[in-house]
């Protein structure tokens, strides 16, 4: 943390150098801030002291940079109202699982749909041209009743034969 911060005009005539105070301002935000902030707020508090635009000097630096550590800290809590931060969940690692594609995952895969193609191809002829052109082909049931000349209710029926044959030929 030992940078060069800029001089700030201090009440005696002279220049303060802001890092010797920077430590005491961190431990007080320590108290009140959780741990992972405070380094950001410390460094809010260094660049409004170096931004300021008073034309005079500062007579008490130390009590006038507390003054500006209170601020931030009021600033902080108004801006996590508002953003009902509180609300707001982090994001860790197992919120988002790496899935593992290992060579016995892989080849199961393969296995399913060898045995999810045979299953549709042991299908009756209109049952399988039903459900490919509505699951592979997203037609409506009323386009593939017009498309294969029979009713929707025929549609229907195929349909549901085929998720019952195909959901029982792959257990």
């Amino acid at each position: 943390m030992q940078s060069s911060y800029a001089r700030i005009p201090a009440g005696d005539g002279g220049t303060v150098d802001l890092s010797r105070h920077l430590g005491a301002v961190r431990r007080f935000l320590m108290k009140r801030a959780p741990i992972g902030e405070v380094d950001d707020l410390v460094q809010e508090v260094a660049l409004r002291m170096q931004t300021r635009r008073a034309t005079e000097a500062i007579d008490n630096v130390e009590g006038y940079l507390f003054q500006v550590a209170q601020s931030v800290l009021a600033d902080r809590g108004r801006r996590d109202t508002v953003r009902h931060r509180s609300a707001h969940d982090s994001l860790e690692e197992f919120h988002h699982p790496v899935e593992d594609r290992s060579p016995e995952r892989v080849l199961q895969g393969k296995e399913h749909l060898a045995q999810l193609i045979a299953a549709m191809n042991d299908l009756p002829d209109r049952t399988r041209q039903a459900f490919v052109l509505h699951r592979f082909e997203e037609m409506s049931y009323a386009a593939i009743a017009r498309h294969l000349g029979i009713s929707v209710s025929a549609v229907e029926k195929h349909i549901m034969k085929a998720i019952k044959l195909l959901s029982g030929s792959l257990r």
